[in-house]
């Protein structure tokens, strides 16, 4: 357990970090998720909604510094080539 006044302060503050940081994580992975399921059901029109809203919170934890820029970029790629690849 801390003792300083300032290490007490900075316990508290990456638990808000961490807080936060997995709130961003989880939302980037649901809507990862969703766009596989809308690609596995072969529903191009929600899958494409629900690219756009990955592509966004996936570039919002790239941009928070949660997931390295690499791990942007591939699953950004790799989303949209699957749902580009739908009949």
């Amino acid at each position: 357990m801390a003792n300083m006044k300032n290490a007490k302060k900075k316990i508290k503050t990456i638990a808000k970090e961490k807080k936060l940081n997995n709130t961003y994580r989880s939302s980037m992975r649901t809507a990862m998720k969703n766009v596989e399921k809308m690609v596995a059901e072969n529903n191009k029109e929600k899958a494409i909604d629900a690219l756009n809203t990955a592509i966004k919170r996936i570039d919002k934890a790239g941009s928070k510094g949660i997931v390295h820029k690499n791990y942007v970029a591939r699953n950004k790629s790799r989303l949209t080539k699957k749902v580009n690849e739908m009949k």
